[in-house]
């Protein structure tokens, strides 16, 4: 069950930002080797499938899960 919900929005022109990054910067990994160790662990879901790719390009619309935690990402 989803406890938390929070939104990410691109900036500037970007087109995506890669999943450890995204990870990192909204403060559910403290860094980029833990971000990647979610990954790896399979706790990362992309749109309700599972992403086992660390610089996965996530793009505006978006929605990844991690645990409790949802994020949806905004243009």
């Amino acid at each position: 069950m989803i406890q938390e919900h929070l939104e990410f929005a691109l900036e500037g022109r970007a087109e995506y930002i890669e999943l450890i990054r995204l990870l990192k910067y909204v403060g559910i990994a403290e860094n980029g080797a833990h971000a990647g160790e979610l990954v790896m662990h399979g706790l990362v879901r992309r749109n309700g499938v599972l992403e086992m790719r660390k610089r996965a390009k996530i793009r505006a619309g978006d929605l990844l899960s991690v645990g409790e935690v949802e994020i949806v990402v905004r243009p």
